[in-house]
């Protein structure tokens, strides 16, 4: 179930999280990528913390354009990303596996 966060308030979030859960759906996911906003690590916190993580799994859609912001998704508690910008994302993962295995330094570890 889409939830496009960013057009609601945190009290609207949570009343869909339990609504959608209540339901029996299997994933809350925050947006379409078409509106005023995507995905943010405070949405995906709330919404992680409002639907029971072994029934309701969490989507981060919207804005997803770098590796270390997936990252931060994953960590907030997204299960699954949506990304537009998956080519690019997967170029910076494997440079710095790359980086990693020859003992150079990656960008973001400078």
């Amino acid at each position: 179930v889409i939830f496009e966060c960013s057009l609601l308030t945190d009290d609207e979030k949570i009343a869909a999280c339990k609504l959608v859960e209540e339901a029996g759906a299997d994933y809350v996911k925050t947006s379409t990528g078409f509106s005023t906003g995507g995905a943010t690590v405070a949405d995906l916190k709330l919404m992680r913390a409002n639907t029971n993580p072994s029934t309701v799994h969490v989507k981060a859609s919207g804005g997803i354009r770098t590796l270390d912001y997936l990252i931060e998704c994953l960590q907030a508690g997204a299960d699954r990303i949506g990304a537009s910008a998956t080519a690019a994302i997967i170029d910076d993962m494997r440079a710095r596996k790359a980086a990693c295995s020859s003992g150079r330094p990656t960008e973001s570890a400078q």
